[in-house]
C-alpha cells in the first residue's frame, strides 16, 4: 500500500483486554467510537433517501452491523455500516418492485459473502495492483470532500463562522492536548453555540427523522420462489461483490495505517452474518464505512474492536433516548470533520510531481483512470475493478514482448538450435510460432527452455503447432530444458488441444 503523507500510526495497546487495563486507552477508544457515530449519521441518512428506506431503518441496521461486527469482523477498529455503494444498488430494484424484496435480496447476499470468506477468496484481494490502491485511497477522499460541499452552498452566512471555528478546532487542539479527539470538541462546541444562540444553521434533524422508536423486526412479504429468486439475484450479487470490495479495500487501507495485519476471510464471512442479522432487524445491507473508519483510526487513533462496538451502542441511544439531542447537530460542523478527513485520505505523495516523473506511465495512467471513473461514477467498486482490469490488460501488454528467441546452427550445418528465454503464457506466446524458421532449419532441430517456464495451455498448444510445422518440413524437433511443472503441463496436454 502506498506511503501516506502522515506518518505511520504510533503504537497503541491492540487487544481489548490490553484496552481495559489501560484506562487511557479505554478513554481513547470509547471517544474515537462516539466521534465515529457523530460523523456516521449525516451519511446513513442521506443514503437511506437513495436506497429508498426510511431513515431509521438505515440507522438501527448501521446499528446492528456496528455491533455484530465488533464480535465478528477480522479488521478491529474498523466501521461497518448501511453504506452508499450498498444504496445505489439496491435503490432501482426498490424503486421498481417495492421495499419488500428487500429483505430476501439481503439474505441472498449475504450469503454469497459467507460462501466468498468460508472458500478462501477473499485472498484474490491481493491481486489489486498498487496503482489501483493509490487511485482508489485518492478518488475516496475526492468524494469524501465533495461530498460536503453542498452543505457550504446556499446556506446562511452563519454556517461560516461555524466552519472556520470548527476546522481550527480540529486542526488546533490537538497541538495542546490529545486526551479527547479534536473532532469530537469541534462538534460539541459548535452544537453548544447554535443550541444557545439560537442560530438558524442546517441541522441533522433538517436530513430527516430520528426519533420514534425500534422499527421492529422485518417482516418477509413475498414468497420465497424461484420468481422472486429470478427478480433479486442480480441485485444480490452486486450488493455481495460491491460490500465485500469496498470491506476488503478498506480493510487493506487500515492494515497499513496501523502496520497490522487482519483476517480477510473472517472479515469477508463476518460481514455475510452481519448483513444477514441487519436484514431480519433494520431491513438493509451495509459494508465499511471508509470514511468513518479513517475518522475512527486516524483521527480518533482507535485500535481495537471497543470503538466499533461503542459507535454501534451510541448511535442506539441516539436513535432512541437522545435523537433530539442529535438532530440539533449543526451538518456544518460534520461538514467540516469530513472535509479534514478527506484532505488527510487523500495520498498527496502518488501525486507529487517528482513521483510521476519516476513512476512507470502505465501505473499512473491506472491510478488516474481508477481515480477518474470513481469520481464518475460515484461508485468505488466499479473504478477499483475497471482499475484492476486496465493493469492487468497493461501488464499482459508489457510481458507480452518479453520472451525472446535465440537461433544458432551447428559448424557443420546439420543442427539448429533455439533458445526461448521468458515467462511463456497466453500474451507472450502467441507469437513463438512466427519466431522458427521452419523452411531454412536443417532435420535436427532443439529448442532450449531453460530460462522459460510453460505456464498455460495457450503455450502448449503453440508448441504443438511448431512442432507440426516442422514435421510439414520433414524435420524433428525436441523440446529441452523444460523445469518440472512445466514438462509436466507438457506431457499432460500435448495432443489433446
Amino acid at each position: 500500500m502506498p506511503r501516506n503523507s502522515s506518518p505511520t500510526l504510533p503504537a497503541a495497546p491492540t487487544t481489548v483486554l490490553a484496552v481495559l487495563r489501560n484506562p487511557r486507552a479505554l478513554s481513547i477508544e470509547v471517544l474515537a467510537g462516539i466521534v465515529t457515530t457523530l460523523a456516521l449519521i449525516p451519511e446513513v441518512i442521506s443514503f437511506s433517501v437513495i436506497a429508498g428506506v426510511d431513515p431509521r431503518v438505515s440507522l438501527v441496521a448501521s446499528v446492528v452491523l456496528a455491533v455484530s461486527m465488533s464480535f465478528l469482523g477480522g479488521r478491529p477498529a474498523m466501521i461497518t455500516a448501511a453504506a452508499g455503494a450498498v444504496a445505489l444498488v439496491v435503490g432501482p430494484l426498490v424503486k421498481e418492485h417495492g421495499v419488500e424484496y428487500l429483505l430476501p435480496t439481503v439474505i441472498l447476499a449475504g450469503l454469497v459473502q459467507i460462501l466468498f470468506g468460508v472458500t478462501g477468496l477473499a485472498r484474490l484481494m491481493r491481486f489489486i495492483p498498487r496503482s489501483v490502491m493509490l487511485g482508489f485511497v485518492n478518488a475516496l477522499g475526492i468524494l469524501i470532500f465533495v461530498a460536503q460541499v453542498p452543505h457550504l452552498l446556499g446556506v446562511p452566512w452563519l454556517v461560516y463562522p461555524l466552519f472556520a471555528l470548527t476546522v481550527l478546532i480540529v486542526l488546533g487542539l490537538p497541538r495542546l492536548t490529545t486526551a479527547v479527539p479534536a473532532p469530537l470538541v469541534a462538534i460539541v462546541v459548535a452544537t453548544v453555540i447554535t443550541i444557545v444562540a439560537h442560530l438558524s444553521v442546517p441541522t441533522v434533524g433538517d436530513e430527516g427523522v430520528i426519533g420514534g422508536g425500534l422499527p421492529g423486526f422485518t417482516e418477509l412479504l413475498v414468497p420465497l420462489n424461484l420468481d422472486t429468486l429470478a427478480l433479486i439475484w442480480p441485485t444480490a450479487l452486486s450488493v455481495a461483490f460491491v460490500g465485500l470490495m469496498e470491506t476488503l479495500l478498506t480493510a487493506k487501507l487500515v492494515d497499513d495505517m496501523t502496520d497490522s495485519r487482519s483476517n480477510k476471510g473472517r472479515e469477508s464471512w463476518a460481514l455475510g452474518v452481519s448483513n444477514i442479522l441487519a436484514g431480519f432487524y433494520g431491513g438493509i445491507a451495509g459494508c465499511a464505512m471508509i470514511g468513518q473508519t479513517v475518522v475512527n483510526v486516524k483521527l480518533g487513533r482507535a485500535r481495537t474492536r471497543i470503538s466499533t462496538f461503542v459507535a454501534g451502542v451510541f448511535l442506539l441511544l441516539l436513535v432512541t433516548a437522545l435523537s433530539g439531542v442529535m438532530e440539533q447537530i449543526p451538518m456544518v460542523a460534520l461538514a467540516a470533520v469530513m472535509m479534514i478527513v478527506a484532505i488527510k485520505t487523500v495520498n498527496w505523495h502518488s501525486l507529487a510531481p517528482a513521483t510521476l516523473r519516476r513512476m512507470p506511465l502505465s501505473e499512473t495512467v491506472v491510478m488516474l483512470s481508477t481515480v477518474a471513473i470513481v469520481v464518475a461514477t460515484q461508485n468505488l467498486a466499479i473504478g477499483v475493478g475497471a482499475g484492476a482490469v486496465l493493469a492487468m490488460v497493461l501488464f499482459a501488454r508489457r510481458v507480452a514482448h518479453v520472451v525472446t528467441v535465440t537461433r544458432t546452427v551447428s559448424e557443420d550445418g546439420s543442427r539448429a538450435h533455439y533458445s526461448v528465454a521468458g515467462p511463456l503464457f497466453f500474451g507472450s506466446s502467441n507469437d513463438l510460432v512466427e519466431q522458427f524458421s521452419y523452411g531454412q532449419d536443417p532435420a535436427e532441430v532443439t529448442v532450449d527452455f531453460s530460462d522459460a517456464q510453460i505456464w498455460d495451455a495457450s503455450t502448449v498448444a503453440v508448441l504443438d503447432s511448431v512442432q507440426h510445422k516442422y514435421t510439414e518440413h520433414a524435420a524433428s524437433v525436441t523440446f529441452t530444458g523444460l523445469d518440472e511443472r512445466s514438462t509436466a503441463l507438457h506431457g499432460r496436454l500435448s495432443g489433446h488441444l
